[in-house]
C-alpha cells in the first residue's frame, strides 16, 4: 500500500460541499444525500457502482437510503461513499491535507465529530468517502479497498 501525506495545489472552487449522512432512528439504515451531477459524471459513477467491492475493511456492503447507484455503504455505523459530489472548496487551500492511496489522491478533512471526509482529487468525478469516528481507528485502510475500482472507472483529470 502506498500512502503518504502531501499538500494539495490550489484549484478554483466551484461549490462548498454540504453532506448529510446519518442514521435513521426507526430502521437503523444509514442515510446519505444523493449527489446530482451532470449526465457524464452520472455515467462514470454508475460504472464505479458496478465495480465496488462487497466488503470494505471486512465490512459487508449495505447501501444507504435512499437507494442510488451514486451512493454505497459498508458496515454499521456505515462507511459511506458518494460519487459525483461537488468539488470541495477546501481543495483551494494549498495547506490542505491530502493522501495518496495506491495511486488515488484524496483530500483529507477531519470533522468536528472526529469522523473523516475524504474526496478524490484529479479525477473526472469527485468521489467522497465518509469514515465515522468508530471506523477511524484502522486509519485509512478502507481506501485501499476502494482504490482499484476508482482507478479503473474514474479517469484521471479534473472534474468540471
Amino acid at each position: 500500500m502506498n500512502i503518504f501525506r502531501h499538500r494539495l495545489a490550489g484549484l478554483p472552487a466551484l461549490v462548498i460541499l454540504a453532506t448529510a449522512v446519518g442514521c435513521s432512528a426507526t430502521d437503523g439504515a444509514a442515510k446519505a444525500a444523493v449527489p446530482s451531477p451532470d449526465a457524464k459524471v452520472t455515467g462514470v459513477c454508475r460504472k464505479l457502482d458496478k465495480k465496488l467491492p462487497e466488503k470494505v475493511s471486512g465490512l459487508e456492503r449495505k447501501d444507504p437510503d435512499p437507494q442510488s447507484a451514486l451512493t454505497a455503504g459498508w458496515g454499521d455505523p456505515a462507511i459511506i461513499l458518494r460519487c459525483g459530489v461537488p468539488r470541495p472548496g477546501e481543495m483551494d487551500d494549498p495547506e490542505a491535507d491530502g493522501v495518496d492511496v495506491n495511486g488515488v489522491g484524496w483530500l483529507l478533512q477531519k470533522r468536528d465529530d472526529d469522523s473523516f471526509r475524504l474526496t478524490t482529487t484529479l479525477r473526472t468525478a469527485y468521489v467522497e468517502v465518509t469514515l465515522p469516528k468508530e471506523r477511524t481507528d484502522g486509519g485509512l485502510g478502507p481506501l485501499t479497498d476502494l482504490a482499484e475500482p476508482i482507478s479503473r472507472t474514474i479517469p484521471k483529470g479534473v472534474a468540471g
